[in-house]
């Protein structure tokens, strides 16, 4: 239960001082020896706290998701694996995993999309990347448009398709080998581009730097870059631009 809740609930006598007081008691976070799960997140930046599973024992992270399913608070995973999904599938029954992304969630149902994230790649072998990307914006309230393999190998499919790339508050652009792709949208849009390197490519690729310096070094104006593989970083910052553009620069 987060704060705001709490407090609403005392105000319509729903709640005690005395019980929102021992409710209040677990708050900013809640101690689990091993974590602490930060339940003010949303109330500081207004995006809950997002789990990195990779690295994570199957215990540690049974734990976590019990925590906010018995807290009834949504939560997102990110890097999870299949067996990870399995191990925690058996505790918490009504989490969802999928298998390019590697999400792994608990979610309201009746969750609200608004305002128009773009979502692009250059090639086919980007989109676990850009799923990454395409479904933390979701998750975060941002209705997504998905234009994959639009790369400049055959640059007449992105042109085909710029008129409604450009109808989006903000613009994900995923690619590896040389990285282009970014760089180009930037030069044919109004919009933010935030860019996302990926580790494809063959050896001169240098696992992403590449990309990740063509992105860094473009002359286009108004692109953002984030880390090598970085979905999650993408997607969370191109829904804060659309959040921005929906509340007319309001947070």
């Amino acid at each position: 239960m987060d704060i705001n809740k709490i407090l609403e609930q005392v105000k319509n006598g729903i709640l005690s001082p005395e019980e929102a007081e021992k409710i209040l008691k677990q708050l900013p976070y809640k101690d689990m020896g091993f974590a602490r799960i930060d339940h003010h997140r949303k109330l500081r930046s207004g995006f809950g706290e997002v789990i990195f599973c990779e690295g994570k024992s199957d215990e540690h992270l049974i734990q976590i998701y019990k925590h906010f399913a018995t807290e009834n608070i949504d939560v997102l995973g990110t890097r999870a694996t299949s067996k990870q999904y399995e191990v925690v599938l058996k505790e918490v029954s009504n989490i969802k995993y999928d298998p390019v992304s590697r999400i792994l969630k608990l979610e309201n149902e009746n969750k609200l999309l608004q305002g128009l994230v773009a979502v692009c790649t250059g090639g086919t072998s980007d989109i676990p990347i850009a799923e990454e990307a395409a479904q933390v914006a979701e998750y975060f309230g941002s209705c997504v448009l998905r234009v994959y393999d639009i790369g400049i190998a055959g640059i007449h499919r992105l042109f085909s398709k710029i008129e409604e790339i450009n109808t989006a508050n903000c613009i994900v652009a995923v690619a590896g080998m040389e990285g282009a792709l970014p760089g180009i949208l930037a030069g044919m849009v109004d919009k933010p581009v935030i860019a996302v390197p990926t580790s494809i490519g063959y050896g001169a690729n240098f696992k992403g730097v590449s990309a990740l310096l063509t992105m860094l070094n473009s002359c286009a104006e108004g692109i953002s870059v984030v880390n090598i593989d970085n979905g999650f970083g993408a997607g969370y910052l191109s829904t804060q631009i659309n959040r921005l553009v929906i509340n007319g620069g309001k947070k």
